[in-house]
Parts: structure tokens; sequence; C-alpha cells
């Protein structure tokens, strides 16, 4: 294959290998980035007052290391590079549930890692944080709008990453496989895969209200109108917390199956790490205000979350136990994999260790802001999920690549990775306890220990970037080498060991066995004398290539362009760049054009039978996890204006509210548009095509006049709103109204938002219907989008009861 038709099949395919390949490549390629950032950061802070990174450059790259560090490595590493080229090998089935989807949100994961980049020809890179903190956000340059759009995007790309995964493993597993007897690193993806649905809604309530507070000036954060910065925390970090263990637990799954595979031994107390696992995923929601002890909250909420962050460490310790006990006795062979999860387990000892630290109160006043934090998750994420992302890649590099590497250069990256964590990062604990503040890009000379302390970090960086080149030429030689893999070269027992190393497009040209006794089924069927029933390749239908997903993710960060340009109608010192309009309009063409191509192309060009688990099809279970994440971000905003308003920040304006009338007559079109789609729906079902057709086009005539009628409350109320702004410094109950005024145009607009998506999936159905693209067997995209449909109308149902009525 020549280099173009390579890269014309990498943007038209859909096979999971293949955009596990693109999530693996581009999240490493990420960490070497960042990795070089890393040491520019610690260059600049190898002496005090040194001048080689300083000001605004010095928080720009800070920025962006943090950014793609996390964002853009460690959780899709793991989740999405990792989870889409293995779990459906470990599963035994042919692909994931959703596969075009899938290589849209691959896609949009690469673009929104550009989008974020792209900042850098407009003026510069984001400089507030990873964290990017209201009021600072508020206030910054134009990096900072390309950064929300770009959270935003990689948002949108985990949500519906986690919707497949979730949908992939509840739905498609080789028959006789049940969830207690799946693999552990297919727990894990299942495990974060919940956890990302619920979490994520907090990371997009924070970037899409600040992006709107910089665009519109919508804030419900700005104290000159009765908000509450602090409230932009809770949401920031509902996410930003559970997101430790979505950088987690899937490398605790290659933990255990590279603990398992190199000691020669089942993993020890099997349902104790599920539940484990389930554990921190659940728990792991309770424990986000520890970030926060020093906002001035009360004692109260600060007990709970000490107790909750404490707890935390309980299943954390069963994990540790678990592998402690799978290694213990075995037959250990210590190849590259198995040493990074060995210095894992020692260094995320010390992190968990000093996690319960920074859980006690009085503790965590003393070294907030300061490098005992910095020290403390690094040492959770770098030696910790860092070092599993690479036991992971020498893992199942094999089966990737059909190679193996060369074991010398593979123990020299551990051993200059560990000594070089080391010496980075354990001299910034004793830093934190001397007083030294994060993000700070110098330092005065003469403060006791600085200047040893940090030259000595310094030092470490420059070991781990030694150790970064170790594994390039690791990497190298294996294919200089050309030693060629075979299918199971360490005698591993899960479903991926046995295919070819490189798998071939189809996985597997077998029928399994339909008894799995455990987790291991190549162990267990050995020992049976079962073996898999040959079957032929020509009768395997894949789904077919389209470069439409790819199209239409390029359109999104045209447009993702076009609005991070627009004018700021804030506080933010921008004034837009000419131009943007044109970004805007181009992007949005090409997204709406690709996306109707997108759903006018088959997805089999040969009728295919589906074998599912719950006998719901793909697209029905897909999108019900879906689901999960929309009405959590709805709950999440929903919460925070219910804090404003009980707490008498926010209070409707008696003489100014919305017209009741208008809400019910709207809720009419509404609730008799979920009818006509659910009897659509019916008719499609019955192969009454006309009725069928007829009820789709009513459908999304209704849902075109709820949106008319919302365009034009709105032109009424922002009348209103600007008065009350106006009217805020001289009066406590304009104050309160703008702030409500800011929370209906929110809440109500995101609604309003929704409507438009739905209805984008209700006309791809319709468009499907008035080509003869859709029938009973093939109606993915009505039942996901009829699903939606209904959500958009029970959410409205809320919205009426606590702003029109309430």
């Amino acid at each position: 294959m020549g280099f173009w038709e390579a890269v014309w099949d990498l943007l038209t395919t859909s096979d999971h290998k293949k955009v596990g390949m693109i999530y693996l490549v581009t999240s490493f390629v990420a960490f070497g980035l960042s990795g070089l950032m890393a040491v520019a950061i610690r260059w600049q802070l190898a002496g005090p007052e040194r001048q080689f990174l300083v000001g605004d450059a010095y928080n720009q790259v800070l920025t962006l290391h943090g950014a793609t560090m996390l964002f853009f490595f460690i959780i899709p590493a793991g989740l999405a590079g990792f989870g889409n080229f293995i779990l459906p090998l470990m599963l035994g089935e042919r692909d994931v549930a959703l596969p075009r989807i899938n290589a849209f949100a691959a896609w949009l994961f690469v673009f929104s890692g550009l989008l974020i980049y792209t900042s850098l020809f407009f003026g510069g890179a984001p400089d507030v944080g990873w964290t990017f903190y209201y009021p600072f956000s508020r206030t910054t340059g134009l990096g900072t709008d390309f950064f929300m759009m770009g959270v935003l995007l990689v948002g949108l790309s985990s949500l519906l990453g986690s919707a497949n995964f979730a949908a992939t493993v509840y739905n498609l597993r080789a028959k006789g496989m049940g969830l207690w007897k799946m693999p552990i690193f297919v727990w894990g993806i299942f495990a974060t895969s919940m956890l990302s649905l619920f979490a994520l809604a907090g990371i997009t309530a924070a970037s899409l209200t600040v992006l709107l507070s910089r665009k519109l000036g919508l804030s419900l954060y700005d104290p000159l109108i009765g908000g509450d910065p602090v409230l932009y925390q809770q949401f920031f970090w509902f996410y930003s917390h559970p997101a430790v263990y979505i950088m987690l637990l899937p490398y605790l799954g290659i933990a255990a199956e590279v603990a398992s595979t190199f000691s020669r031994k089942p993993v020890f107390g099997y349902r104790f790490m599920v539940f484990a696992l389930v554990g921190i995923a659940v728990v792991g929601f309770l424990v986000w205000a520890h970030h926060m002890f020093t906002v001035g909250e009360s004692l109260l909420f600060q007990l709970v979350f000490v107790f909750f962050t404490v707890l935390v460490a309980v299943p954390t310790g069963v994990k540790i136990f678990n592998l402690l006990g799978t290694l213990w006795g075995g037959q250990l062979d210590f190849k590259t994999p198995l040493l990074f999860v060995m210095g894992f387990m020692f260094n995320f000892l010390l992190g968990g260790i000093t996690g319960v630290m920074l859980a006690v109160v009085p503790f965590d006043y003393q070294v907030q802001d300061s490098y005992f934090v910095v020290a403390h998750f690094h040492n959770v994420l770098m030696a910790g999920s860092g070092f599993l992302a690479f036991a992971g890649l020498y893992y199942w590099w094999p089966k990737i690549t059909g190679r193996m590497y060369p074991e010398f250069w593979g123990k020299l990256h551990f051993w200059l990775f560990l000594v070089g964590y080391l010496l980075t990062f354990m001299p910034q604990y004793v830093l934190g306890f001397l007083g030294m503040p994060r993000r700070y890009y110098t330092y005065p000379d003469g403060l006791y220990l600085w200047n040893e302390l940090n030259f000595a970090s310094t030092v470490g960086a420059v070991i781990l970037a030694l150790g970064g080149i170790a594994w390039l030429i690791a990497m190298f030689e294996s294919f200089r080498q050309n030693v060629k893999a075979p299918d199971n070269p360490w005698g591993g027992y899960t479903l991926e060991w046995a295919t070819s190393s490189p798998p071939p497009s189809y996985n597997f040209a077998v029928q399994f066995p339909t008894v799995f006794k455990s987790e291991r089924p190549l162990y267990d069927w050995e020992k049976e004398g079962l073996k898999p029933t040959p079957i032929d390749p020509a009768t395997i239908h894949l789904p077919a290539p389209t470069v439409w997903p790819f199209m239409t993710a390029l359109g999104l960060f045209i447009a993702s362009i076009g609005i991070s340009l627009a004018p700021d109608a804030g506080n933010a010192p921008v004034g837009g760049v000419p131009g943007w309009g044109g970004w805007l309009a181009v992007g949005a063409i090409l997204f709406f054009y690709s996306l109707f191509k997108w759903a006018l192309r088959r997805e089999y060009d040969h009728p295919v039978e589906h074998h599912t688990v719950t006998g719901k099809s793909n697209a029905w279970v897909g999108m019900a996890w879906f689901i999960v994440s929309e009405i959590a971000l709805f709950g999440i905003l929903i919460a925070g204006y219910l804090y404003l308003r009980l707490t008498g920040a926010a209070v409707p304006p008696e003489d100014h509210r919305p017209a009741l009338w208008l809400a019910l007559l709207n809720t009419f079109f509404l609730v008799a548009s979920s009818f006509t789609v659910h009897y659509a729906h019916h008719d499609l079902r019955t192969n009454k095509f006309s009725p069928f057709k007829l009820g789709m086009l009513i459908s999304i005539l209704l849902g075109v006049v709820f949106f008319l009628f919302q365009i034009w409350e709105f032109a009424i109320a922002s009348g209103h709103y600007v008065e009350a702004l106006n009217a805020a410094g001289q009066s406590e109950a304009a104050q309160k109204a703008a702030l409500w005024f800011t929370a209906f145009f929110l809440i109500v607009g995101l609604h309003g938002a929704h409507v438009l998506i739905g209805g984008t999936g209700l006309t791809l159905a319709y468009a499907q219907g008035l080509a003869g693209k859709i029938n009973n067997h093939e109606q993915g995209t009505l039942e996901g989008s009829s699903m939606y449909w209904h959500l958009v109308d029970a959410v409205w149902l809320f919205i009426v009861t606590i702003f029109y009525i309430w």
C-alpha cells in the first residue's frame, strides 16, 4: 500500500484497531511534546532568577504542558487508545458497537488538540493554567477561547467514545462470556466509561460557562450581579477529581493483565478487584471538594469530603493488594512490562499516602498550592498512570505491530524513568514543606535548600528525557530489526492472544466455544480440550469505509476556529479577529453537508445480522448510555441554579417573567412531537413507509415551531436582562434579576441547542426515509434520534417547572 493509499485508508476507516492507533499515536506524540515542555519548565527553575522562560511565556508553556499531558495523553491513551485496540479482541468480537461514531470521536480528539495549538497563530497559547479558574479565565487573551472550544470538543469525543465502550461491553461479548468472566482490563474500561459519562458534565459545564461569559457576557460567577466564583470550582472539580480515576482505572486493568501473564497465575481476588474498580468509580464522585478546603466552605462540608477522600483509599488499597497477591509466589518473568508495573506499585503507594495526607484539612491548609501538591499529583499520574501506559505499550506492542521490541532498550527506558522520576519529584515534596508555591516562574536566591533541591529536580527531568530517548530508540529498533512476533509471545490467556500479530481486519476467523469458566478462556479451553471452530473469512462482512465521519469532525474544527475568533462581549480584552464569520460559515456548511452524506451512506454493504447480549440494537444501547451524560449535564447546571435561587442570589423579576402561556403552548408542541416521533417509529417497524415519512415531517415541523417561539421569547427577555444589568449597581432586586436572567439564558438556551441537535437527528432519519436508506432492519439513526428527542421533551418539562412556574 502506497503512502496516499495508506492516508486515505486511515481517513475512511472505522476498524477499531486503526482507530485505536489514531488515539495511541496522537497520545504518545502528545506525551513527548508535553515532556519537552516539562523539561523547559524545569530548566527555567534550575536556579534562582533565571531568564530562560519568564512571564506570560512561562504561563503558556505551563498551561499547554498540563492540558496536553492530561487531556491528550493520560486520559485517552488508556481509555481510548488501548481500549479501542484491545477491548473488542478481549471480548472475542470483530468491532465496537458503533464503529463510525468511534471513528468520528477519534478525529474529533485529534482536531481538539490541533485547535488548542492553533491559538499560537492568533496571538498566543492559553495562559490560564489547565484549570482555567474564573475570574482569571474571563479576562485573558484569545488563547483561552481556543482552549475552551478545545476542551468542549475533546469532551464530546470522550462522551461518544465512552458511550460506545459501555455499549460494546454491555451488548457485544462472545457468546457465553458473562460479566463476571470478562478480563480485568475490560472491567477497567467499562468502569471508566460509566465514570466518564457522569463526570464529564462537570468540565463541560465549566468550560461552556467560561466560554459564554467571554462571548456573551453571561456568567453565573460574576460577583457584580451576585454570582458565586466558587460555584465554578464546584463544576470544574466535579469532573476533574473523578478524572484522576478516569486516568487510573484503565491502567489498573493493564497492571492486572501484565501481572497475571508474567507471574503465570490468575488474578488474585478477581471479584474483589472488580468490586474495587467499581467502588473507586462510585466513591470518586464524592471527593471533588477536597480541592477546595481553603476556599472558606463550612466545617460540615469539609468533614464530609475528608471522610470520602480517606474512604477512596480503601478500594485503591485493595487493588494494590490484589496485584501483590497475583505476583506473590508466581514464576516472575522480569520483562519490561512487568518492571513498569512493579515501578508503578512502589511509586503509586507514595502517591496514595500523600493523597491521604492532603485529605487532612489542617495539613492541606499548609501545603495547598505548594510544590508538595505538584509532587503528589505527579506521583499519581506520572509514576502511576504514566508508568502503566508504558507497561501496556510494551505488553501489547507485539500484538499491535507484529514485531518484538529489544528488551535492553525497554529496560533502560524503565530504569531511567524510575531514577529520573524519583530525582525529579521527591525533592519537590520537601520544597512544598519549605513553602515554594506552584505556578511561579522564578524564586529569590538565598532561601534554605531551594537552590539545591530545584537543581536536583531539574537533573531528574533531564534523566527522564533520556529515558524518553531510550523509549524512542526501542520503538525504532523494533521496526529496524523486524523480529516477527508470534501470536502469543508472552503466553497470555485472554482472547487477544488467540489471533495473529497483528490481527487481521476481521480479528477472528473462528467460532469460539461458548464455555467461559473464568477470565482466562485460553487456559480453560486448553485444559478441557476445547478448540475454536474455523469459519470462512469470506463470510465475514465489516463496516464499509467512509470519509464522512472525518469530514464531519473537520467541519466542527473549522467552525470552532470561527467561534474562538469571534468578538468577546464579556470583560476579555479581545475584539475579535476579522474573518471569523467566514471560518464559522465554512465550518458549519461542511459539518452539516458531511453529516447528511454520512447518514445516507449505509454502514454495511451487505445485510449483517448482529448478535447482541441484550437483544437491543447497538444504536439503542449506545444512545441510552449517552443520555446518561446529557442528564448529568443538565443536572449539574440546574443544581447550580437551584443553589443561587435558594440562597436568594437569583430571583425572577415579577414584572418581567417569561410568559407562562407561551411556555405551555411550546410544551404542547414539543410533547406532541414526541408522540408523532413514537408513532412514526412504529410505522417504520411495521413497514408503513408513507405514514412514517409523514410522521417524521410533522415532528420536525413541531420542533421548528417550538424553536422559533423560543427565539422570540429570548428576544423579549434579552431587553429586560439588559435593563436589569444596567440597574444592578443601584438596585439589589435588579442585581438578583440579572443573575436569574443569566441562569435562564444559560439553561433554557442550552435546552434550545439540544432541540436543534435532536431536530437535526430527526431530519437525518427523515432524509434516510426519502432516499430509501432506512428500513426496519437498519434504523439506527431513528432509534438514537427518537430516544434523544424524548430526552429533550422530558428536560423541557423540568425547565418549565423551575423557570416558568416556580
